[in-house]
């Protein structure tokens, strides 16, 4: 398969459909509209997959700081993984939605960041799919028996006393994935206040692929980072720990150093500021 450990073609996966070492995880998802993807998988899917919803699997409940989509509980979402016939540190897990790799890439990100590094992510999506003309299923996928132990790598997320202590040093560079007019304060559209973090850099995730979701090239993918230095320590946020994950996919695919994430993002930096403790 087409770099199995990162990207893979539809045409890849239709001919992988059936692989009992295979699972696909369906993460397609609307903030505006949360049941939209759940309805969608329920209309049509990938035959096989399952669904795994940004809110109730792929995120904690809310609380009044860490940020709209704090990380998951590891065995909560362990469980969820294993009933997908997932076997820790063997089974390929790809992701795919319809967002640009929104959420997708949050799950290829998880799973790593709990240990399995054997996720990938579906180029271009549904809609690729579709366009491909692949087959599609409405039947509902069975839970499975798997075997899943989280193995969390917790130096891979840092918190936000962590982003002020170090945003300003020298050699950490601060990147906020947001859109640029979000970023600008020009426009906020979930959070109650407009911004960023002071120091930060603006490397929007939109930018990761074309306009029909498919990732740019590894080459591409190094020019968009090139302008910072490589011995940079790079610390990512989002809004909400979500999108900054396709930086992060980005930052993997053009062979770059791992960077840490701020998974409570802008809209923990906001909560503090109104209602600080």
């Amino acid at each position: 398969m087409e770099n199995e450990e990162l990207i893979v073609s539809p045409k890849a996966l239709a001919k992988q459909l059936g692989n009992s070492q295979i699972a696909i995880a369906d993460c397609r998802f609307s903030l505006a509209d949360p049941q939209l993807g759940r309805q969608q998988y329920q209309t049509a899917h990938i035959p096989g997959a399952y669904y795994l919803d940004l809110n109730e699997d792929l995120s904690a409940p809310l609380q009044k700081h860490g940020g709209r989509h704090p990380l998951p509980n590891p065995e909560r979402f362990a469980a969820k993984i294993a009933a997908m016939g997932v076997n820790f540190g063997e089974t390929l897990v790809i992701a795919y939605d319809d967002s640009n790799m929104a959420f997708a890439a949050r799950l290829w990100w998880l799973l790593r960041y709990l240990g399995h590094d054997r996720v990938a992510v579906l180029n271009g999506g549904w809609s690729a799919w579709v366009e491909g003309g692949y087959p599609t299923s409405a039947a509902p996928s069975q839970p499975k028996m798997g075997n899943f132990t989280p193995q969390p790598r917790k130096d891979w997320i840092v918190d936000i006393k962590t982003v002020k202590a170090k945003k300003d040093l020298q050699g950490v560079v601060l990147v906020d994935s947001r859109d640029r007019d979000r970023y600008r304060g020009e426009r906020e559209p979930i959070d109650p206040i407009a911004g960023h973090i002071p120091g930060a850099v603006n490397m929007p995730w939109k930018e990761v692929c074309d306009s029909k979701g498919r990732l740019f090239s590894s080459e591409e993918q190094q020019e968009r980072w090139a302008h910072l230095n490589p011995t940079d320590k790079l610390i990512l946020y989002c809004g909400s720990g979500v999108t900054a994950c396709v930086n992060l996919l980005s930052l993997k695919q053009a062979g770059l150093p791992p960077a840490k994430l701020y998974p409570g993002g802008w809209s923990d930096w906001c909560s503090y500021s109104i209602s600080p403790e």
